[in-house]
């Protein structure tokens, strides 16, 4: 295992940058989640990490070494591609066992071997294979082609050839955007046990924040090619570093009001906010789910416009005077669209950023 370290990389494609002089560093065993929306830069970091791509500025380390010049083969590192990228001729076993054996083949071919070695190395391929398949609940697929298998199976097979090689670094590009629902749902859980289980540096990206909240010791926000924000899951969704990370990071994200500020507050249909820096314009911001009807420092006079269940809660959309406003609120609570309703902040749930600027105000 290794430490991944990007050092102010920057990427160009002709006049698009796409990664502007990103620094980043994934811990020894760390399982670091990079989300932003699509063009954002993602997936062009996990291509440099892998030697697909070169960087156009700044340098990359996987360990100690810099890794600029190393060809992917040498990096030790496994990719889990989007669309999977299983050989179609051959069955799960011979793909899972494709790059153990042209290692194999490679050590082979520089000494004479002894039929014996040979054989040896085989059976240890085997065994590596059937162990990492057993452990992904794959074993009894071992003889079929890849088309004869699910969304589900293939992208396990696809994640048991590079577990299989036993790398340093795994790098992971949104390898669960084309399976279903609920089987997102289950291999997600899988993806975290085989972690903790492994403790691999991996490097995943994906442009849904829900994976992201689950699935990362850290996650790390980027937009336009930019990094904004790294941090605890819950740091990021508590404290975001600017706008962007707010509406980003939550489903559905933090509610931003832009307000002006007269005599030092910033008021909204009845309630008053206390920015901590004194400005023309604030932005102030609050999750959907710290609207409650129950009593709090800001009251909020609003318009219930559309209301949609969700089971045990219901995600009503408001109007508070000009501004549409979500609230995530109990299904026990009746709501009927166009009623007036009443409902409360507590002071430590609200966020204030510069209009301007964007950045958080502390």
């Amino acid at each position: 295992m290794a430490a991944v370290r990007f050092r102010e990389v920057t990427k160009r494609f002709g006049e698009v940058v796409a990664l502007d002089r990103l620094t980043l560093d994934i811990e020894d065993g760390e399982f670091v989640v990079l989300v932003g929306p699509s063009g954002c830069g993602k997936t062009t970091a996990l291509r440099i990490a892998a030697g697909l791509e070169a960087v156009s500025e700044g340098e990359v380390l996987i360990g100690e070494r810099v890794v600029n010049d190393v060809p992917p083969r040498n990096r030790d590192v496994a990719m889990v591609f989007q669309s999977y990228a299983l050989y179609p001729h051959m069955t799960v076993f011979e793909n899972m066992a494709f790059g153990l054996r042209l290692r194999e083949m490679k050590t082979l071919l520089w000494r004479w071997t002894h039929p014996r070695e040979v054989a040896e190395a085989r059976r240890s391929i085997e065994e590596r294979v059937r162990k990492t398949a057993r452990m992904l609940g794959i074993e009894d697929l071992l003889h079929r082609r890849p088309r004869e298998l699910s969304g589900g199976q293939r992208q396990r097979v696809a994640l048991g050839r590079a577990i299989v090689r036993e790398p340093k670094v795994f790098l992971l590009d949104e390898p669960l955007s084309n399976l279903d629902a609920k089987l997102r749902l289950q291999t997600r859980a899988e993806l975290v046990r085989l972690h903790r289980r492994l403790g691999i540096t991996t490097l995943y990206v994906t442009h849904d924040q829900t994976e992201a909240m689950t699935m990362g010791n850290r996650i790390a926000v980027m937009n336009e090619g930019k990094l904004q924000q790294v941090g605890a899951p819950m740091d990021l969704y508590h404290h975001p570093a600017n706008v962007f990370v707010a509406s980003f990071i939550g489903s559905p994200g933090m509610n931003l009001l832009r307000l002006p500020i007269r005599e030092g507050f910033a008021s909204l249909a009845g309630a008053r906010f206390q920015p901590p820096v004194m400005k023309e314009e604030v932005v102030v911001g609050f999750r959907p789910e710290a609207l409650a009807a129950s009593a709090g420092e800001h009251s909020l006079s609003a318009v219930a416009d559309v209301v949609e269940p969700l089971g045990a809660t219901q995600m009503v959309l408001l109007r508070v005077e000009e501004h549409d406003v979500s609230a995530l609120l109990p299904s026990s609570l009746p709501v009927k669209s166009g009623e007036a309703m009443t409902l409360h902040l507590r002071e430590e749930d609200v966020r204030y950023f510069d209009a301007e600027t964007g950045d958080a105000l502390r």
